[in-house]
């Protein structure tokens, strides 16, 4: 994506300029006008089928771009409103931040970017040059001064990408991952690569590099620039995500086969897109934002990437509205990412039981989620049935409609594993329950305003049973994820706090939420984060991660809490 300015002039324009080029490589799904009927279906539509034991992709995040170069950081409020978890807030799980071009731009995102990290949050980046010592021009078609990477600076370029990695790492980001190039098949205005440059480095110089690799960011997931890496044993060795971005790329190109087939032990992510739109003010153009419902639901199912990453994050035509708030194209991400958090798997669902309603199903642990977009004119009413699984009892829901906006509705009740709910006309609804009849899980509260520091660990005095420790895995081949609630048993506050614990050998934590982890294998202590410093008598609090493994789906058998010995349920 290319740099645009702050207001409605030109930049943007020439934005929407190069974007109108689409429609004629590629069909873009047409967004119905405000007035159009969408086809408004009958009061009921088939039961949509929720298979809690058929797993699918294990979800990394939502979430979007912060360019301070560009259109400026995101306030300290802003920051909260972005990766908080509670109520009016985006629950956003990923963030991406660019590379800069020189060491003096390397901390341009890197207060965002901090408090990001600090709140749970993955961090990756993405490159639009090299640094200008590095490129050389040639002539491209009709443009004379295409810039491309000197092969000769091939290895210096990877020292630089790793010394970007290193000065955030240092600096308390350690970036998830880090991209070659960003649209290195669209690239008018920054660097260009064929897929034989991107295949060369990716064999000969990506192996330097101290974090996870990305590629190949084409704009509008074009097959041929990701092909040739799946195709290259060495290429893809040194590859660890394929990722991709969607502009006006049509839903019968989302699925990829050959990913399905060669991608073993890679991950797929879309790292990039505004949709359907970059108009003025269109972040809160109704029913048009349903739209983006459904195109996140169909990255989910129908392309089964593991990340759905925005463009910009604060701006008219985004998720945050410039003056800090959240527009109805961020209602239909947060309906995603507050709910379906990193490590859940996605779920076999009946994708579409009725005309323009759409459904996708998500488990974390005992934890499944059901999100639900009705596109028609008129309610539906939608059976929703587990099968795989039991499930009774409380169903927490949210809504966002013409007028409501993710607002948490009454509780409903499952029975049996069935529920029957009425989705409003033009709605997405998000529900949220437990099988096996535990309650369903409450998101962590909102962290605006700011926290303040995290006070001194207090230690539970010995005696009694100590704190409680229950521990949840949910495994798959080379992976899981482990939930742990942690309870305090005694009778004063646990203000402050470090749960201690061995991670079997051949286990290691990728990623991890409501903690902070370090290190990643071995003798593991996880830290409270601002928001859950401290634990009240009773109560219990909810932390998790997600770690891969040689085979072993052994537990840990004893945790302390501040030293003390904790009583394992």
């Amino acid at each position: 994506m290319t740099q645009d300015q702050n207001g409605p002039v030109s930049g943007e324009r020439r934005v929407l300029s190069r974007r109108a080029v689409l429609t004629t490589v590629g069909a873009v799904p047409v967004a119905a006008a405000a007035g159009t009927l969408l086809g408004a279906t009958g009061a009921s539509a088939a039961p949509a089928t929720i298979n809690v034991s058929a797993q699918r992709q294990t979800i990394k995040g939502y979430g979007a771009m912060a360019h301070a170069a560009w259109i400026g950081d995101l306030t300290a409020a802003q920051r909260e409103t972005a990766f908080g978890t509670g109520e009016g807030r985006l629950g956003f799980s990923i963030l991406r931040i660019p590379v800069g071009e020189s060491s003096a731009d390397f901390g341009r995102d890197l207060a965002t970017a901090k408090r990001a990290v600090e709140l749970g949050v993955t961090v990756f980046a993405s490159p639009w040059n090299p640094p200008a010592s590095m490129i050389e021009t040639f002539t491209r078609g009709s443009q004379t001064n295409a810039k491309r990477l000197r092969y000769s600076s091939y290895a210096a370029y990877a020292q630089h990408l790793n010394d970007f990695t290193t000065y955030m790492r240092n600096n308390g980001v350690p970036l998830y991952s880090i991209s070659v190039q960003n649209e290195p098949d669209y690239a008018h205005d920054w660097t260009w690569w064929t897929t034989t440059e991107m295949v060369r480095f990716l064999k000969e110089n990506a192996s330097s590099i101290s974090t996870r690799v990305m590629a190949p960011e084409s704009f509008q997931y074009v097959k041929s620039m990701s092909d040739p890496i799946l195709n290259d044993a060495a290429a893809l060795a040194n590859v660890d995500i394929i990722g991709a971005h969607l502009y006006g790329t049509s839903y019968s190109n989302f699925p990829y086969p050959l990913f399905k087939q060669k991608g073993a032990g890679k991950e797929l992510w879309m790292t990039e897109v505004y949709y359907p739109n970059s108009n003025t003010n269109s972040g809160d153009a109704w029913p048009e934002a349903l739209d983006v419902g459904e195109h996140i639901h169909r990255a989910m199912v129908d392309a089964e990437f593991q990340a759905y990453v925005w463009w910009y994050l604060r701006r008219s035509y985004g998720p945050m509205r410039e003056d800090g708030q959240i527009s109805k194209r961020g209602a239909m991400m947060t309906h995603f990412a507050r709910f379906v958090r990193p490590g859940y798997t996605r779920i076999d669902a009946t994708a579409n039981p009725a005309s323009n309603v759409y459904v996708s199903a998500y488990r974390g642990g005992n934890t499944v989620v059901i999100v639900a977009v009705n596109k028609n004119t008129s309610s539906v009413s939608q059976q929703f049935t587990l099968s795989g699984a039991t499930a009774s009892g409380s169903v927490q829901n949210w809504l966002t409609d013409a007028s409501r906006t993710v607002a948490p509705q009454n509780a409903l009740t499952m029975s049996n594993g069935s529920l029957t709910v009425n989705l409003p006309a033009r709605s997405i609804m998000t529900f949220v329950t437990s099988l096996n009849g535990t309650p369903p899980p409450t998101t962590p509260p909102p962290t605006t305003p700011p926290p303040s520091p995290t006070p001194t660990p207090t230690v539970t005095p010995p005696g009694g049973s100590g704190p409680r420790v229950a521990y949840t895995m949910n495994s798959w081949g080379s992976g899981f994820t482990a939930s742990i609630d942690i309870t305090n048993t005694g009778t004063s506050a646990i203000n402050g706090w470090t749960l201690a614990f061995t991670l079997p050998s051949g286990q290691s934590i990728t990623s991890g939420w409501n903690a902070t982890y370090s290190p990643s294998s071995g003798q593991v202590s996880a830290r409270n984060v601002d928001y859950n410093a401290a634990i009240a008598p009773g109560a219990t609090i909810n932390i998790g991660f997600q770690a891969t493994t040689s085979g072993s789906t052994a537990e840990p058998t004893a945790f302390t809490l501040n030293g003390v010995a904790c009583t394992v349920v």
